[in-house]
């Protein structure tokens, strides 16, 4: 959450680029984009899925919305979508959602799993941005979209792989909304809560165990990422109603940062020595 710019649904100019669009989140996004005009590039590995949305989206809307199978895990086919950011400047949007969750547990897990939960939530994502962000800032225009997750200010509470990996997503984010200000470039990290999604069940979770309270529709919680954008926010936590519970750890955080490297060790361990 930043300081907020007036609503305008106009911020996004182009077609917009949707990983993970063939369920949840992501199928929502195409949805919602769709209503405001956008052309679409759905890219999923489920192609059946994402031919039956694409055909669904443009006999409502009107609009061209274009079916880009991957799997972001292979590099292979990662990289013909980094191709196709790279060489469309009709697109003006990328919503990087794809992601996997991970085993609750990191010690017995399947490394390889969770290699995989890395490569798609970390690998993919930084991938995808850098190849359309030089474009975007060559035009001095264009939004990035990056899916977190609030795990990524929770390591206690889910498997220390999914949240770093999510943690990962708001520090790239952040960084870059650093790197790029005054480009017109414009970077939102979205941190839902727990959203009504199959990624659970991919990930052998039962939200269903999860009171019912703490669990968010998904249209919510992507209309509710969308009015955050709208509003120019950087950063869009969904459930959070409290904006001043964020605002006061990001102080806290900026103004720990120029005691975090010194010419000398705190006093508490010079006095272990």
């Amino acid at each position: 959450m930043n300081e907020a710019t007036a609503m305008n649904q106009n911020v996004i100019e182009g077609s917009v680029l949707i990983t993970g669009a063939s369920a949840g989140i992501g199928a929502t996004y195409a949805q919602r984009f769709a209503a405001r005009g956008h052309d679409l590039v759905l890219v999923a590995r489920d192609v059946a899925r994402l031919e039956e949305i694409a055909a669904g989206l443009a006999k409502e809307y009107g609009v061209q919305v274009e079916v880009l199978p991957a799997d972001l895990t292979n590099r292979e086919q990662l990289a013909r979508v980094e191709r196709r950011l790279q060489a469309d400047d009709r697109i003006g949007a990328l919503v990087n959602n794809a992601g996997m969750g991970a085993p609750e547990r990191f010690v017995g897990s399947d490394v390889e799993t969770l290699d995989r939960v890395v490569q798609l939530n970390i690998t993919a994502v930084m991938r995808l941005a850098g190849a359309v962000l030089p474009a975007f800032k060559a035009r001095g225009r264009g939004t990035l979209i990056n899916i977190a997750s609030v795990l990524a200010l929770a390591p206690e509470l889910f498997s220390g792989v999914y949240s770093g990996t999510k943690a990962f997503v708001l520090n790239f984010s952040q960084s870059l909304q650093q790197e790029l200000a005054g480009s017109g470039v414009h970077v939102q990290a979205v941190l839902p809560g727990a959203t009504l999604t199959e990624i659970w069940a991919r990930a052998g979770k039962k939200i269903e165990e999860l009171p019912t309270h703490m669990v968010m529709p998904v249209d919510a919680m992507v209309d509710a990422a969308l009015a955050g954008l709208d509003r120019g926010e950087s950063i869009t936590i969904p459930p959070l109603h409290d904006e001043t519970q964020w605002q006061a750890l990001q102080a806290a955080r900026v103004a720990m940062l120029p005691n975090l490297s010194t010419d000398r060790p705190a006093v508490r361990y010079l006095a272990a020595v």
